[in-house]
């Protein structure tokens, strides 16, 4: 009897791996050709889901047993013939989505990713790097791609120049629209976009493989406050994933919207009907609000999303670049 416990206990450890992988979403978008692809490690607004003090149901049957945590937006780029990762965004679940994109790529010697590319200083979107210090992991020199503003905002203030005076961090500035080659198969572009820049500047990203290129738009204000045409962004790539962070303007009856003028998802869709099916099908929403519907997958405003040929980024997704 103690064999066959001991023997069905090895087989469980030497599963559990797969298991768990299972549970991280089956691979969509992925050829076995592929060399780079980007891994959607999360796709919900800053302040996750379930949200703080929410008593809605969007969040509080997320709090009941067994219910997985939905994770703040960031995205993985992964080069397998480099042997190489990178992060766009260091999130408060960055604990997680790295051990995520370990599970995925790399060398079991390197732990954390080769570079992490940041959009802006709000608090989805880097606060995740206090796990690279002393308190943490006592990192070494992690590379940071970060804006001019935002690297004298990170020098400047505590708690994140400790991070650069012990040398946890790296930091490299950026120039916007210039071309950073990350490695032999992948190369990043930063662009400026309008958004609440009370720290630093908010840039999306243009990320360029061998044979196909996306852009990440996860923060943006209104499409027309852009001088850049989003329409002509989109027909130049593979991938848009673009700022949907609510659904419409009826979600937050307590906010005032236009403090908050992120481009609804029905604008959007509204803004992009003349595309052909195929442009439709390049563009998945990501960045959502805890209480945006389309956070359910099965959800009436999801599936007349997909019904009108466009997409919901969902966490796990994988996609060829």
């Amino acid at each position: 009897m103690r064999n066959k416990v001991s023997a069905l206990f090895t087989i469980f450890i030497a599963l559990s791996p797969i298991i768990y992988l299972h549970s991280f979403k089956p691979v969509i978008k992925f050829e076995p050709h592929s060399k780079v692809e980007l891994v959607i490690l999360g796709n919900v607004q800053d302040a996750g889901s379930p949200h703080i003090a929410c008593t809605k149901k969007c969040c509080s049957s997320l709090h009941k047993k067994g219910k997985p945590k939905r994770k703040v937006v960031s995205m993985g780029i992964i080069d397998y013939l480099n042997n190489k990762k990178f992060l766009i965004d260091a999130t408060p679940d960055f604990p997680e989505q790295v051990f995520l994109l370990n599970s995925i790529c790399c060398s079991e010697d390197n732990q954390i990713p080769d570079a992490i590319f940041l959009t802006h200083a709000h608090i989805g979107h880097y606060t995740g790097l206090m796990y690279l210090g002393k308190e943490g992991m006592n990192a070494h020199s992690v590379l940071i791609y970060l804006m001019p503003r935002f690297k004298s905002f990170f020098e400047n203030n505590g708690p994140w120049n400790q991070l650069v005076n012990l040398n946890n961090v790296s930091l490299i500035a950026l120039k916007n629209n210039t071309t950073v080659d990350i490695s032999t198969n992948v190369s990043v572009i930063p662009f400026i976009v309008p958004h609440r820049d009370e720290y630093s500047e908010t840039v999306g990203y243009k990320i360029i493989g061998k044979h196909k290129s996306a852009i990440f738009i996860p923060d943006i204000d209104k499409w027309e406050k852009w001088e850049v045409n989003i329409i002509d962004q989109i027909k130049e790539v593979d991938y848009a994933f673009i700022d949907g962070t609510f659904y419409d303007q009826q979600e937050l009856p307590n906010r005032k919207m236009s403090e908050i003028p992120h481009p609804f998802i029905v604008e959007s869709i509204e803004l992009f009907s003349l595309l052909n099916e195929t442009e439709k099908n390049k563009i998945y929403f990501i960045h959502l609000n805890h209480t945006n519907p389309t956070l359910e997958e099965k959800s009436k405003e999801s599936k007349w999303i997909k019904k009108l040929g466009f997409n919901v980024a969902r966490e796990g997704e994988r996609f060829d670049l």
